[in-house]
């Protein structure tokens, strides 16, 4: 027998019923509570090792077991053979038959095991006889010195041999893995550029890294367990901690003390580090080296527009401890500043660029009321009237409140309160029994499509197909299942399936491109985005559910017709909102409309009142986001507080950077969601070019349908370009995409980080100014050239 046998062997006698059973069925045959299951090994497995010199009812229960719980195993017969299998295998679990030295040296394999540098993390096992455990004298500590980490006793019961490797698994291998991983974030951050420190829950110092070491001058031993920000300064030192206490990242400057006494100002960020539904336990600072802050600079941004094509690194962070997060994000804080670059520049954006040039040579009292001035700029309700407070006058609470009521734009909402993932903040869990959306019934065809759901190239027309022009209620309940915005909203599942289903069934399906299936696939890149680190580091569950909500909803009840139709028309819509947003309003109240009328499709039943009105407010103000007629006031607005002013000659550039920008203020929060809404709604050229080329089919026939109505009733022709006669498909996408699309979503990339957008975007863009140069252009010639491109 080969000494590394992998045969799979089982002897037949009475464990042979074993053989074929499911672990479920298994729990059952061997009289384990019902209580009891087997662990989820899909994700990772197990490799155990059995050093065993000749087969019998030991050696077998183990390999069983080991089948049983889907467990790699494998078989050595003496001690070269066991080095041999593990040096090429690396196992978890060596079990050593230590019962008779005659047939295997289990002394000699264990210390030959603890002699490889690879078995630190190794768990190994010794088999030895009932006599030797039960004998009154019977001391294990010299087999524990000698490297083993566990002793049994020798069983021929299958089920004992289970729960020997279940709790070997859950209480060794788990625990050393993790210990394995700890040490290669260890040795990033001593290797990392940038400047790290760890505090314990209390901020006294437990950690710097070697980069730390070098630019402040202190080494660890000289600064451990000392007060970190005693000899160090930072402004409103006393929020820092609050909101760090409450599982918050802090992002600001930082004046660090050097060992020689200069001081050294770093712009960084402190990221709490807690279990889950618990208070911090460490604290993380993360500080770019100030060399590389300032060479970087000054050369990355060149480097860039000398090379366009070069492509652009992608470093993500989170908003909890992520070992992602500990990594350098230098590239990353550049890169925002490559928004400035985009060719849209509003008049507040030049307006702020002049302050922040006159800035350079002023006076530090000027600088300071310069940054209230910009920072008052920066806000979103410029001319929107506020009551002064006039401390010289008695203050009449009937006349303040009357004032604040005339000059408010309405109801007053309560901002959505920023909360970790562990914080239930004031929406209520509520102890449901949780009736679920079965999914149990849909075909294993619809199953295995909705499995690749986050995927940008989810294929949404064949759910259209498979779904019976359903699209909106399977993949909704799927994204929502995903974020689990039952839990978000405090609400059953099938309160959101009655919701979704009462959505779709307000879409027209007589529409060719404003469909259930446009709604459902918005939704789709929705939860593309809320994928993204960086939207996972600022939204928290209650912001993702709006965003959700607010993609199904957005174009409910579409007619099929823009606004201006409506308008010219007369139609009922335009005349209840006065011409004004007429499409965008319509959707955002019927959706409430729809939401309100029956207790069983109220997803939002469950919120307390203040946090209603938010989130109303918020879903409102996403929907009317997607209207057009604002697409540049809101994209000039998002690339004004996002970018990097930078100046040629100064490497700090402008007076703010991503690091020193609070993401989650709740206007900068509502200006992310403005844009990750504008995004998906017109994420059709970014998507694989069959599905660019299908959703351009659509919309082109829907504006053809409304430019022939025009026509036949004597309106004014709106697009008079999608005339079905003259128009040209390729030209009117690629100024579609030079207008509108381009510019956007390179901003939107630099702030998510997620480069598949570009490079779908700019392949797209070079496929229509193909078809444009072959002189194709009727709808029918471009479908016809769909056919034949691959996917």
């Amino acid at each position: 027998m080969d000494p590394c046998d992998e045969r799979r062997y089982i002897r037949k006698r009475k464990q042979v019923a074993y053989e074929r059973t499911e672990p479920t069925e298994l729990i059952r045959l061997l009289g384990l509570p019902a209580s009891v299951t087997l662990p989820d090994i899909e994700n990772y497995t197990a490799k155990v090792l059995l050093a065993f010199g000749k087969d019998d009812y030991q050696s077998d229960a183990f390999w069983m077991a080991c089948e049983k719980l889907h467990f790699e195993c494998n078989l050595a017969r003496n001690k070269d053979a066991v080095i041999e299998a593990f040096q090429t295998k690396n196992h978890d679990i060596v079990v050593i038959d230590y019962r008779n030295p005659k047939f295997i040296d289990g002394e000699g394999i264990c210390k030959a095991l603890r002699n490889l540098k690879s078995t630190q993390f190794t768990v190994i096992v010794a088999v030895v006889k009932r006599s030797a455990i039960e004998k009154e004298d019977s001391n294990i500590e010299p087999m524990l010195n000698m490297g083993f980490n566990r002793v049994l006793m020798e069983t021929s019961c299958l089920s004992q041999c289970i729960n020997e490797l279940l709790q070997l698994y859950k209480s060794d291998v788990e625990p050393r893995v993790q210990l394995a991983t700890a040490q290669a974030v260890y040795l990033a951050l001593d290797k990392s550029s940038d400047v790290v420190h760890i505090t314990d829950h209390n901020l006294n110092l437990q950690y710097l890294n070697k980069t730390s070491e070098r630019f402040l001058g202190y080494n660890i031993k000289e600064v451990k367990d000392k007060p970190l920000l005693d000899a160090n300064s930072v402004d409103n030192k006393e929020l820092m901690v609050q909101q760090l206490q409450r599982g918050r990242e802090w992002e600001g400057l930082i004046s660090w003390k050097r060992k020689s006494g200069e001081p050294l100002l770093l712009s960084g960020r402190v990221i709490p580090a807690a279990i889950p539904g618990r208070s911090p336990s460490h604290y993380i600072f993360i500080h770019e080296s100030p060399y590389m802050s300032h060479d970087k600079r000054l050369s990355t941004s060149a480097h860039l527009s000398k090379n366009p094509d070069l492509p652009k690194t992608q470093n993500n962070r989170k908003g909890s401890l992520d070992m992602k997060s500990i990594s350098s994000d230098g590239l990353r804080r550049q890169s925002i500043a490559k928004l400035h670059n985009l060719s849209i520049e509003a008049p507040i954006t030049k307006v702020i660029s002049l302050i922040t040039s006159v800035q350079e040579s002023a006076s530090p009292e000027v600088i300071q009321t310069l940054d209230k001035v910009v920072d008052i700029l920066r806000t979103t309700e410029l001319y929107s009237p506020q009551l002064k407070d006039d401390k010289g006058k008695t203050g009449d609470p009937i006349t303040s409140d009357l004032m604040g009521a005339l000059l408010s734009s309405g109801s007053t909402v309560t901002p959505i309160t920023r909360r970790s993932s562990s914080d239930s903040g004031s929406v209520p869990r509520i102890g449901l029994s949780r009736t679920t959306y079965k999914t149990h019934n849909i075909s294993l065809q619809m199953k295995e499509l909705l499995d690749t759901s986050l995927l940008w190239d989810f294929d949404i027309f064949q759910l259209e197909d498979i779904s019976g022009k359903r699209p909106l209620v399977y993949l909704g309940m799927n994204l929502m299942s995903h974020f689990d915005v039952s839990s978000s909203l405090g609400i059953e599942e099938m309160i959101l399936y009655n919701w979704l289903t009462i959505i779709e069934l307000n879409y027209n399906a007589k529409n060719s491109y404003h469909t259930s299936t446009h709604a459902a696939d918005v939704m789709q890149a929705t939860a593309g985005f809320l994928e993204r680190e960086r939207l996972k580091q600022i939204l928290d569950p209650l912001d993702e559910a709006i965003c959700l909500i607010a993609a199904a909803a957005h174009d409910v009840d579409h007619p099929g017709k823009s606004s201006a139709f409506l308008s010219n028309s007369n139609h009922e819509l335009a005349i209840l909102y006065n011409d004004l947003c007429v499409l965008e309003s319509h959707h955002a109240a019927l959706a409430f409309k729809l939401t309100m009328s029956d207790d069983r499709v109220n997803i939002f039943k469950s919120l307390e009142r203040d946090v209603y009105k938010a989130v109303r407010q918020s879903v409102i103000d996403m929907i009317l986001a997607t209207e057009m007629t604002r697409h540049f006031e809101h994209l000039a607005k998002f690339v004004n507080v996002f970018s990097i002013k930078k100046d040629d000659d100064s490497p700090d550039g402008g007076r703010s950077s991503p690091d020193t920008l609070n993401w989650t203020a709740p206007e900068n929060i509502a200006l992310i969601k403005r844009m990750l809404i504008k995004c998906a709604d017109v994420s059709n050229p970014t998507r694989p070019v069959q599905m660019c080329v299908e959703w351009a089919i659509r919309i082109a026939e829907e504006y053809f349908n409304q430019t022939d109505e025009e026509k036949a009733n004597n309106l004014p022709v709106v697009m008079p370009l999608f005339d079905r006669a003259t128009c040209s498909i390729p030209k009117s996408q690629i100024g579609f995409m030079d207008f509108i699309i381009n510019d956007m979503f390179e901003a939107w990339e630099e702030i998510i980080g997620f480069p598949q957008l570009v490079v779908n975007m700019k392949c797209n863009y070079e496929y229509w100014k193909q078809l444009d140069e072959m002189g194709i252009q009727k709808i029918q010639d471009v479908i016809l050239m769909q056919h034949r491109t691959p996917m």
